[in-house]
């Protein structure tokens, strides 16, 4: 079976594929007064969602949206088989915390903006291969403490770079199933760590997109389909900078993605009306992007099948310091409405 299910070296086909039973996203004030305000299931305006720190108001994004995608889907969180879940900050405190009182099965996951692609595809997998009947996906961001882990101090004021993008005050989970009536996770990519050389933290865009670039065409060469095949093929976070990179390096292989190809980064903000620079990054950007515009359009009929792929920059503060470049990563999974899989 393993080998029926395997079309390559990084993609796999899921015999059974399962259905995003219930999702949720919750967005900070800047996020909600962006295009997509409309999609999210909850916005705060207070950046600190009644905790005394932005470390522990991203806690409470995480488990804010766990309820509310757990109640979307009409299932108690005790019936949750496995939750994986992760975020940027040193040991994903923000997701241990917020299910250390869940009673729950956890692994914890680190790949920084691809957070949610690798969840949703380890989650997946766990339930195609009969180890669970419901699992959750979980990720979150918070521009503030992002902020203080990775650069300045707010209160200092840096200078941005216009290569820079603005990391999101936005959490999404998802929640799969065994049985339900879709969307489906219909096939996996797992992604391979790509260092193009980059060592501009404020440029993580023209890092992330060489994985990207990789994954898809992968995905695309062991799948046997074409850009055409599908509605969408969503990246996340490259932002502007990265998303006309992806498509460079693709029509240098005569293969132009065309209207299809979209980023999350560029969709979350108005970059004309919004100071972000080159966009959006942050786990939760991605997550917020999917588990609200996405698979509602999915929901709709607007999209059946999409690409959705995270792309994550795997640095942090020390390695920066150290004038190492940045290794990336991207991981995919294919979201259809139909179950039969390609």
């Amino acid at each position: 079976m393993g080998a029926e299910k395997r079309l390559g070296r990084f993609t796999v086909r899921l015999a059974n594929p399962p259905s995003i039973a219930g999702f949720a996203s919750v967005v900070g004030k800047k996020e909600g007064e962006g295009p997509l305000k409309d999609s999210f299931d909850i916005i705060n305006n207070d950046t600190t969602f009644g905790e005394n720190s932005w470390e522990k108001a991203e806690t409470k994004m995480q488990s804010t949206a766990l309820a509310r995608a757990l109640d979307k889907a009409a299932i108690s969180p005790s019936s949750l088989d496995y939750v994986f879940a992760g975020d940027l900050l040193n040991q994903c405190i923000s997701s241990s915390f917020a299910v250390r009182d869940s009673d729950l099965p956890f692994y914890g996951l680190y790949g920084a903006c691809s957070t949610m692609a690798e969840g949703l595809g380890l989650a997946s997998m766990l339930i195609d291969g009969g180890f669970a009947a419901t699992t959750a996906a979980i990720t979150s961001s918070h521009f503030c403490s992002a902020e203080r882990q990775y650069r300045m101090p707010l209160e200092y004021g840096g200078q941005r770079t216009p290569t820079a993008q603005w990391t999101a005050t936005a959490a999404g989970c998802v929640i799969l199933s065994a049985n339900g009536s879709g969307p489906y996770v219909t096939h996996v990519t797992t992604g391979q760590i790509i260092d193009a050389g980059v060592k501009d933290a404020n440029n993580m865009g023209a890092a992330m997109a060489p994985a990207a670039y990789t994954t898809l065409d992968t995905l695309l060469r062991e799948t046997g389909t074409t850009p055409a095949d599908y509605d969408l093929i969503l990246t996340g976070d490259l932002a502007s900078t990265g998303s006309r990179i992806v498509r460079d390096l693709f029509l240098s292989d005569n293969v132009d993605l065309g209207d299809v190809f979209s980023d999350c980064g560029e969709l979350i903000y108005d970059r004309n009306k919004q100071d972000v620079h080159a966009g959006g990054s942050g786990c939760g950007c991605s997550a917020a992007v999917l588990c609200g515009y996405i698979l509602n359009g999915m929901r709709s009929g607007h999209w059946k099948r999409i690409i959705f792929a995270g792309t994550g920059a795997l640095l942090s503060p020390l390695t920066v310091q150290q004038g190492e470049s940045i290794p990336c990563i991207c991981h995919a999974v294919i979201i259809s409405n139909e179950r039969q899989v390609i």
